[in-house]
């Protein structure tokens, strides 16, 4: 799989999961998704996953000395990541990791926004294929949950460019959402209120990543039968049309009906 081409400034770009084991997080998400995968080239730890021949998501083995909260990270395109980290640490946030190499070409950072929600940022070759948004069929799709979503969505803008005069995205506000567009496609969803009053601790500001599948009830019994947990069931989601999954390790996603 060869990279093609720059990532668009400012859109969504990748996602990834860094597990405690490359081989256990393999069998749970082929299990529950129905990935295959591909090595990346990065050494056996790392692994491209595919749904239908294209990539999906990155997944690697956290070293020992990294281990953490396993969690599944978004990645957004940059044209300068070292610039990126100053406007992100002048904004309020905080960078933890990078900018670093990540493959020829390629420089990554893992930040995290004023309300603690974790996120990466990209320069460099995109895989091909990797369409991301809630609608056209798209494999992914990004949702922020966090405490104002106005806020946020100054953050994410002015670090990203979102809605700037030379840029490729607009911001509208819908139906109580902040809504991230690039010619009339959705990109990414923000979500405002209410999420420090959560009972559940695990409920915090968090970008969550969704992934479409044929059958969300059949999606929830595979995770249960591969170890996973159900943090939130089809029937106490507004929809019914998708439920928030947990893996072995922790590693919290959402399945949407495609």
């Amino acid at each position: 799989m060869k990279p093609v081409g720059q990532a668009r400034p400012g859109f969504p770009c990748w996602v990834s999961l860094a597990a405690p084991s490359l081989q256990e997080a393999q069998a749970f998400y082929t299990a529950v998704l129905g990935w295959t995968w591909h090595p990346t080239g990065r050494g056996e730890e790392f692994r491209t996953a595919l749904f239908g021949g294209a990539p999906v998501a990155g997944v690697g083995a956290l070293a020992n000395s990294l281990m953490g909260a396993v969690a599944w990270t978004p990645f957004f395109a940059v044209a300068d990541a070292d610039a990126t980290a100053a406007h992100i640490r002048e904004r309020g946030g905080t960078v933890g990791v990078g900018p670093l190499p990540f493959g020829t070409g390629r420089r990554a950072g893992l930040a995290a926004d004023p309300d603690g929600a974790v996120f990466g940022f990209w320069t460099g070759d995109a895989l091909p294929g990797w369409p991301a948004g809630p609608e056209e069929g798209a494999p992914v799709w990004l949702e922020l949950r966090t405490r104002d979503a106005f806020a946020a969505a100054l953050f994410y803008g002015e670090v990203f460019g979102w809605a700037s005069p030379d840029g490729n995205c607009s911001v509208e506000y819908e139906n109580d959402e902040v809504i991230v567009r690039e010619e009339g496609r959705k990109l990414a969803v923000v979500h405002g209120g209410a999420v420090e009053q959560a009972p559940d601790p695990r409920v915090r500001p968090r970008w969550y990543v969704h992934f479409r599948v044929p059958d969300v009830t059949a999606a929830v019994a595979a995770a249960r039968a591969a170890g996973g947990t159900v943090a939130l069931p089809p029937d106490a989601s507004p929809t019914g049309r998708q439920a928030i999954l947990c893996d072995p390790d922790g590693g919290l996603f959402t399945v949407t009906a495609a």
